[in-house]
């Protein structure tokens, strides 16, 4: 499956940003689907996920609360609404796909990736 985010930018610190990830060549409901971070000089980290159908999301302590993931299985798009941001949100932001559709935080059991999207968030 192909997968391409999209969304990022610069915001102020407080703002919102939504960003999407569109995926093509397989079924989308076959997977579960994740969003990552990786912000400059730190490892990769989980962010959000979401189960096949929708039903099942889990997130990151950091970003409970603010940031809300979303899928529509008929337009084979996940979503990340992310409020009240926070400088320390800024990274490079991934979305991945794991077949099998059950979520997971681990991002060695996500089978592809897209590309990132930037989002900064100033002060």
């Amino acid at each position: 499956v192909q997968l391409q985010a999209s969304g990022g930018g610069l915001v102020q610190a407080g703002g919102s940003l939504r960003l999407s990830c569109a995926a093509s060549g397989r079924t989308f409901s076959d997977f579960a689907m994740g969003w990552f971070r990786q912000a400059p000089g730190k490892e990769r980290e989980f962010v959000a996920t979401i189960n096949w159908s929708g039903v099942s999301t889990y997130y990151a302590n950091s970003v409970k609360g603010r940031f809300t993931i979303s899928r529509d299985n008929a337009k084979n798009t996940v979503h990340l609404q992310m409020n009240s941001l926070k400088p320390e949100d800024t990274a490079v932001y991934s979305c991945a796909a794991r077949l099998g559709g059950v979520t997971t935080i681990q991002s060695s059991e996500y089978d592809y990736w897209g590309q990132g999207t930037q989002v900064t968030v100033s002060s």
